[in-house]
């Protein structure tokens, strides 16, 4: 089988030997298209800012670049892989050269998602897609049902988050080859995982980024990002924009057969159009690979803006599918560590409920008034949506490598907490999101690194510092400088998972826990996501809760839960079979009748007919 998705944009195999370039740039007076160490060749401006040129003969893999009025050499921004990093040239890849074997794979349904997020660089010592794909076997009998790639689009440097991606359309050659990554989603597939690429649509990184030189309409001054200038997603010229991005969601899903993405941080995507970018791209996905595949699409938005998440009249979900829930993060986070800086603020007063309202509503604020925000209303309501719009983490790659050292909270909770927390976490309605190694306890830190040189590199270590100083423990100047620097090679070797820790006894009990609760969730949890009509929850103490799930028929879930360290009295005592209690693996004697232990979770089951 072969895939392909063409694109108006970039270099497109015709025949087996002929290849179409197009370029678009508005500003240049002349492009010329440089083939291996061929000479120059005249692109034909055809209207619009865009210049074309068809050749023949062409072999794939040869080296391409745009030379802009007889002085700067470009890679192409639509390149398909650029294996001497961003600045060098492009080389030309045939999709139709890779033979897929997976086309009965038709995806999951998302309410059978347990997703595993995964930096390519750190999972493995090797930090390769194909050293990923020798894990699958693993990560499949863990219970996981998708993986989660951090942004893999080429960026500068031998290391990065991702999130500083400028080629858009090439995975970065430091993990591989676009062939590796299709053999990684291949393989995936075979094992019954789906794959989700997270993408970064709201700005391009500080270095290697040639658009503005010859194209600067692609940016506007209009709207203002953390980054600068706003992508220009609803001014003149923001159809050509607007294409750029759609069509590079489409590619990663058609030509890669990835199952989802998720859109990195799209409330910096400025745009007053109507429908919006975010709705129009939603739109097409759906439109053109919806009919036969289950595509997921999954936002990270702090506005919680529910709308992205609406569901038609049958249930179906037409836009988005999830929404990553920051605040049933951030409540639990509070409850577990007590810590109250940055936006912990907001959680601070009343953890329990803000905790409460996430996992019977879905968004904590939803509308409130938020005091980290300065004051400023946050959130849409959100409680008529299903608990399966919500993501919900102890930990991923922005929760653990925000902190200035990238401490995991396996170094900062006691285990008995943590136990507690990670039953609610797997078995709650909440699609479940792990970070990886988290499932061992692993303890390596995932400190914010990247590859940058020059005066860029310690521009980013200042501003990294600079950051927390602010906060209540790096108020001694000492203390800020111990905070490693993002763009010291040893920064991301701390962040490599330590994989031979996995058979000490300590990890190798954290190990059976989650592989026993991922069972439970997939056996008895998914299948009931469905039939959820309504939701409530009772709060016992400042620590613990009490949160009920209706079911069609008169049957309820229930989950109970003490992250304090006192036991705590239950009023109204759940009814039920009790599928899990954290009694179980602990060792300690049974609770007297209607207590709830200091840390600890219980979750039963009342079936429709227990109910008559």
């Amino acid at each position: 089988m072969k895939r392909q998705h063409r694109m108006p944009f970039g270099a497109e195999f015709m025949t087996e030997d002929t290849v179409r370039f197009n370029f678009w740039a508005p500003t240049a007076r002349r492009v010329e298209l440089l083939i291996d160490n061929d000479r120059p060749r005249p692109m034909q401006a055809i209207g619009g800012g865009w210049y074309e040129q068809t050749c023949q003969p062409v072999l794939a893999d040869s080296r391409y670049s745009f030379q802009i009025d007889d002085d700067m050499r470009v890679p192409d921004p639509a390149s398909r892989y650029n294996p001497d990093d961003v600045h060098a040239a492009s080389q030309l890849i045939d999709p139709a050269a890779f033979d897929w074997c997976d086309g009965e794979w038709h995806g999951r349904p998302w309410e059978e998602a347990i997703i595993y997020e995964i930096h390519t660089g750190a999972f493995t010592p090797q930090g390769t897609f194909s050293a990923i794909e020798q894990k699958l076997g693993y990560l499949a009998d863990l219970g996981v049902t998708g993986i989660e790639l951090m942004p893999v689009a080429g960026f500068p440097g031998r290391c990065n988050w991702g999130y500083d991606g400028v080629l858009l359309f090439a995975p970065d050659s430091t993990y591989g080859t676009p062939d590796d990554l299709k053999r990684l989603v291949q393989s995936a597939h075979r094992h019954g995982l789906m794959v989700l690429l997270d993408v970064v649509y709201n700005h391009f990184g500080p270095e290697g980024n040639y658009l503005h030189c010859y194209a600067p309409q692609f940016f506007t001054d209009r709207h203002q990002t953390p980054w600068g200038q706003a992508i220009n997603f609803d001014g003149e010229y923001s159809r050509i924009i607007r294409d750029f991005f759609i069509h590079n969601a489409l590619y990663w899903l058609e030509e890669y057969h990835f199952d989802g993405l998720r859109l990195d941080a799209v409330h910096a995507i400025m745009d007053d159009s109507q429908p919006d970018f975010l709705e129009e791209l939603a739109q097409q996905v759906h439109a053109t690979l919806g009919a036969n595949r289950h595509i997921h699409l999954i936002l990270e938005n702090d506005h919680n803006a529910a709308h992205y998440l609406q569901r038609n009249r049958s249930g179906e979900c037409t836009g988005f599918t999830a929404q990553w829930n920051d605040d049933a993060h951030h409540a639990c986070h509070v409850l577990l560590t007590g810590e109250r800086d940055g936006y912990y603020a907001d959680y601070a007063d009343n953890p329990i409920l803000h905790l409460g309202r996430c996992l019977t509503e879905g968004f904590a604020y939803q509308g409130e008034v938020s005091i980290y925000r300065h004051g400023a209303p946050r959130g849409e309501p959100s409680a008529h949506l299903p608990a399966s719009a919500f993501v919900w983490f102890l930990q991923n790659h922005d929760q653990i490598g925000n902190r200035a050292f990238g401490e995991r909270l396996a170094t900062q909770v006691p285990p008995e907490a943590l136990r507690a927390a990670v039953i609610l976490l797997l078995l709650s309605p909440s699609v479940p999101l792990l970070f990886m190694g988290e499932e061992w306890g692993a303890r390596e830190p995932f400190p914010f690194f990247c590859g940058f040189t020059g005066e860029l590199a310690q521009a980013v270590t200042t501003g990294r510092r600079r950051e927390f100083a602010q906060f209540s423990g790096f108020h001694d100047p000492h203390r800020l400088q111990e905070i490693p620097d993002p763009c010291d090679a040893s920064t991301f070797l701390l962040a490599k998972l330590n994989w031979q820790t996995q058979n000490d006894p300590p990890h190798r009990a954290w190990l059976m826990l989650y592989r026993t609760l991922l069972a439970l969730r997939l056996q008895t949890i998914a299948p009931l996501l469905p039939d959820i009509t309504g939701s409530s929850f009772e709060i016992l103490t400042s620590h613990a809760l009490q949160a009920t799930w209706q079911l069609t028929g008169h049957g309820k879930l229930t989950v109970t839960v003490n992250l304090g360290d006192v036991p705590v009295k239950i009023s109204h005592p759940p009814s039920g079979r009790l599928l899990f209690s954290s009694h179980d693996q602990s060792g300690q004697s049974n609770p007297a009748p209607g207590m709830l232990p200091a840390f600890s979770a219980a979750l039963y089951l009342k079936d429709s007919h227990e109910s008559r």
